[in-house]
């Protein structure tokens, strides 16, 4: 699994906060800091981005 984040987070910081070992607070915006999810924290990253309020984290 991988997974990026859009252009429209606006940096509330849930992610950080569900999936510290895949998401981080960069300068404007969060971001992505793994190339690929590791299989044991794939339900975290989806339910991060179930509850982005902007749904700017994209799973592909």
């Amino acid at each position: 699994m991988k997974v990026r984040i859009e252009d429209n987070c606006t940096a509330c910081g849930l992610c950080v906060d569900t999936c510290p070992e895949v998401f981080a607070m960069g300068d404007e915006i969060a971001e992505v800091i793994v190339d690929t999810v590791p299989p044991e924290l794939e339900d975290t990253v989806e339910q991060a981005a179930d509850e982005c309020p902007v749904e700017a984290i994209v799973i592909e």
